[in-house]
């Protein structure tokens, strides 16, 4: 694992801690997809970004500090666009249906810029995720690119266990999108996939370890929203180092 990963980790576990935040599987498993974005990919005056699965959201505040925004350190994001956060997300499913709505506006005025948004594999399983599908297929929403953090663990257990969502790939590609799977902890890999050019919407499975970096909490659907305690955080940085 890249020192910048390891460094976006340990300040996730500081920040988290500090203001009674948890969610550690799902904020660790998507570190290098939001790497990618925010050190490589996103223009910000230009681009949006919505982080769709909004219970992961410790990377992002992360992030977004180091680019000189203070988003409210809640534990989903909450709308505040004089600190770039350009939707309120937790309630799953939404995050893709507000993206097209800016991508859609976005091709109706001819605006540049692209829309990206990061969802979880659980929240995959909410009807707006098929609909918006159709969408974003029918006005060739070519400036719309979804991310999905697919670590194959929800909530409440195994995605495979509760609703599995394996077909959603092949049903993508047949409503219309350009898909693709990449490594998802390989920020190279991401940030070139991501660079692809195409006529159609965007759709990358990023396959990725919940809790990634931390064996204890790797694979382990617990970790979906345990607390760290001392002597748990202590481990954990040990791991990081």
């Amino acid at each position: 694992m890249q020192e910048r990963s390891k460094q976006i980790r340990r300040d996730i576990i500081a920040l988290s801690k500090a203001n009674g935040g948890y969610h550690y599987g799902g904020s660790f498993s998507c570190v290098e997809i939001l790497i990618a974005l925010y050190d490589h990919i996103l223009d910000i005056g230009r681009d949006r970004f919505i982080l769709s699965k909004g219970h992961a959201c410790w990377g992002y505040y992360v992030l977004l500090r180091e680019k000189g925004y203070f988003p409210l350190l809640e534990g989903h994001p909450k709308l505040d666009l004089h600190n770039s956060v350009h939707w309120t997300t937790g309630s799953e499913g939404h995050g893709l249906p507000a993206g097209i709505g800016m991508a859609l506006s976005r091709k109706l005025l001819d605006l540049p810029g692209k829309i990206y948004v990061l969802m979880g594999d659980g929240e995959c399983q909410e009807g707006t995720t098929w609909e918006s599908l159709l969408i974003a297929s029918k006005y060739r929403l070519s400036n719309l690119k979804v991310i999905i953090d697919y670590n194959r663990i929800q909530g409440s257990g195994f995605v495979k266990d509760i609703l599995p969502i394996d077909c959603l790939p092949k049903v993508a590609e047949n409503c219309g999108w350009l898909v693709n799977e990449v490594e998802g902890h390989n920020i190279l890999a991401i940030v070139n996939t991501l660079a692809v050019d195409s006529i159609l919407p965007q759709l990358v499975i990023a396959h990725t370890i919940k809790g990634k970096g931390v064996s204890f909490m790797e694979n382990k659907p617990e970790w979906h929203s345990c607390w760290l305690n001392d002597e748990l955080e202590k481990a954990a940085l040990q791991e990081l180092k």
